[in-house]
């Protein structure tokens, strides 16, 4: 039987794919470091936990609202409010089954056939697989090293044509960890407005910065350009819940009530369940996240001193997320690798540390590295490395 046009471009995600083969090794009882997986590697905290089972014990397991439920809603209001200085109403904010779900949700009511997508590179390696399964055309723009991985307003004029819809913004960035600025942000957006543009502001990482820098929301910057972005959020990195898929979505009415329709004739709701421990994440006083912002940051500090200290390798130190994106082009090249791809194959293969290539964030001269294991797993992890770089030297 013949498979939809839809899925025959697909990409695989080299996330997962490496993740798999590190858990193969593992399986076969190798010593594997794992430095790609994408999410903490905190417990979710035990008052979260503890409000699931008592939304169990109530009976809270039915089907609720497709959008969320009303108390949810209001707290994600809340937070933007203190957090963001945002102000949304219930209609305009939806619950999704994990930020990823929020941003499919919007790009099928959003694109039509042919309708392109600025995607910025490095990318997350879902943005332009979406973008394509909505009918869309990705449009990737490749950001500058020397300008910390973010395009310039210059850049997004000149991607603009006539069949421009969207332009996705992710700050903390995923793979890079790299921030926009509000005055990067505010030229950006003025482009934006010009060209009638939507804006796309995926901030699943705000709480995770390690600078005085402050995480800035696009859409609080005026009120022009709150009406003119979706800002896409959850409590997977904030509050280590991956596994509960708990995203959401704010913007204009039009846009929430239409993800809300499609939700309801594809997922019915995000778990019930779930919904109240998100519930309970966001309505605590206690910030679930401070240990672990303060062990990420010193994981940070250690693994990118180490990084630089590896022949051929160059990395600049992020401002948030928990990810390192560093170039080893001159290592592969003096390694005698035709690609990075085979170069980061060769060193699980060897050395049994997993890292992501660059080549699936739209960068294949890099990598990406996760420091969310133990200081100890990061010190043996670069000394691995450093060991199969030194080794394959020609």
């Amino acid at each position: 039987m013949e498979l939809a046009n839809r899925v025959k471009t697909l990409t695989p995600s080299s996330t997962l794919a490496i993740t798999a083969k590190a858990k193969e090794l593992k399986n076969e009882g190798h010593d594997v470091i794992g430095l790609a997986a994408g999410e903490p590697d905190f417990n979710t905290p035990q008052f979260i936990i503890d409000a699931a089972n008592e939304a169990m014990q109530n009976g809270f397991t039915k089907y609720t609202p497709s959008g969320g439920i009303p108390k949810l809603k209001e707290a994600i209001a809340a937070k933007f409010k203190q957090d963001n200085d945002l102000s949304y109403s219930s209609d305009e904010i939806i619950v999704t089954t994990g930020a990823k779900h929020a941003l499919y949700t919007l790009f099928q009511v959003l694109l039509n056939a042919g309708d392109e997508v600025i995607v910025p590179a490095p990318y997350w390696v879902s943005y332009p697989e979406q973008v394509k399964l909505a009918g869309g055309k990705p449009v990737v723009v490749e950001a500058d090293e020397a300008n910390n991985f973010k395009i310039t307003p210059e850049q997004l004029e000149n991607s603009i044509s006539n069949r421009t819809k969207a332009v996705i913004i992710n700050s903390p960035s995923n793979p890079t960890g790299m921030m926009y600025s509000k005055d990067e942000l505010e030229k950006i957006g003025q482009i934006c407005l010009k060209h009638n543009i939507l804006i796309v502001s995926d901030e699943i990482y705000e709480k995770l910065i390690y600078t005085v820098d402050q995480h800035v929301s696009i859409a609080s910057i005026s009120e022009q350009l709150k009406e003119h972005t979706i800002v896409v959020n959850g409590v997977s990195k904030s509050h280590s819940m991956t596994g509960w898929r708990i995203g959401y979505a704010a913007g204009p009415q039009k846009i929430i009530k239409a993800m809300t329709s499609l939700a309801s004739q594809s997922t019915s709701n995000p778990t019930s369940i779930a919904q109240y421990a998100a519930l309970a994440a966001y309505c605590s006083k206690e910030d679930a996240g401070d240990e672990m912002r303060n062990t990420f940051s010193e994981r940070l500090d250690t693994l990118y001193e180490l990084l630089n200290d590896i022949p051929g390798v160059s990395c600049q130190k992020p401002k948030g997320a928990f990810y390192l994106f560093p170039n080893v082009k001159e290592a592969v090249k003096k390694n005698g690798f035709d690609s990075t791809d085979d170069w980061v194959k060769a060193l699980l293969e060897e050395e049994k540390v997993a890292l992501v290539p660059g080549s699936g964030f739209g960068f294949p001269d890099n990598v990406r590295l996760s420091y969310a294991i133990s200081i100890d797993l990061l010190n043996e992890a670069a000394a691995r490395i450093k060991r199969f770089v030194i080794n394959h030297q020609s």
